[in-house]
């Protein structure tokens, strides 16, 4: 089994955050805390496709990914017990996950996110497009789709890694400012200017396939 990385701290408490409803994730989190097997596999079953894809695209290496998709779900298991709803559920796992990924780049001795687009043989691509969904039937929509993302693919190798990490835990993640502050531990003016900068490279890069 992989050597499990370094915990974060506590994520601070979201004053937003709702109660915990029968199915919600923190609800499901509390019961598979006091000993329910299957709230474990329904909150996997969620969150599995979205936490490997976050990670595939900063590691861009299939392997790794894997180990640290699995690191990440035993840091989760590892501390069950003490879990506290004080975020949403979704908050407290992708700071999980990002740790991960900065813990491996510290004991690399890389002190920086990859990105997929490094990915010379296109496996990591491949795994990600199969993760996310079969392509539409029609060939030129196919085309598109593939033309769109090969741009958006290589517009995220091209960002700083800061903004790369705040654009993926929002729109792959679906964090919010204030989560993402949480997550990643930058404040939130930080964060809103570093998803500002991002967005406004990704729809640069997009545009040509915009004014076709």
């Amino acid at each position: 089994m992989p050597i499990l990385g370094a915990m974060p701290g506590p994520v601070p408490a979201d004053p937003l955050a709702s109660p915990a409803s029968d199915d919600s994730d923190e609800a499901l989190m509390l019961a598979y805390a006091g000993g329910d097997a299957g709230s474990f596999d329904r909150l996997y079953a969620r969150h599995k496709g979205g936490v490997y894809r976050y990670l595939l695209r900063h590691c861009r290496n299939p392997a790794l990914a894997d180990e640290l998709f699995q690191d990440v779900w035993m840091n989760a298991i590892r501390v069950r017990a003490s879990y506290v709803p004080t975020a949403r559920f979704t908050t407290w796992l992708y700071t999980l996950a990002h740790h991960r990924v900065v813990d491996h780049w510290r004991s690399a001795g890389r002190i920086r996110f990859a990105s997929i687009d490094d990915d010379e043989d296109g496996t990591a691509r491949a795994t990600i497009e199969a993760i996310a969904g079969s392509p539409l039937d029609e060939p030129e929509r196919r085309a598109a789709t593939a033309e769109l993302g090969a741009r958006l693919h290589n517009a995220l190798a091209g960002l700083p890694p800061e903004q790369r990490d705040a654009f993926l835990l929002q729109y792959e993640a679906g964090l919010s400012l204030a989560e993402i502050a949480a997550a990643t531990g930058a404040g939130q003016e930080t964060v809103k200017s570093r998803l500002r900068y991002a967005t406004a490279r990704l729809r640069s890069a997009l545009r040509p396939l915009r004014d076709t």
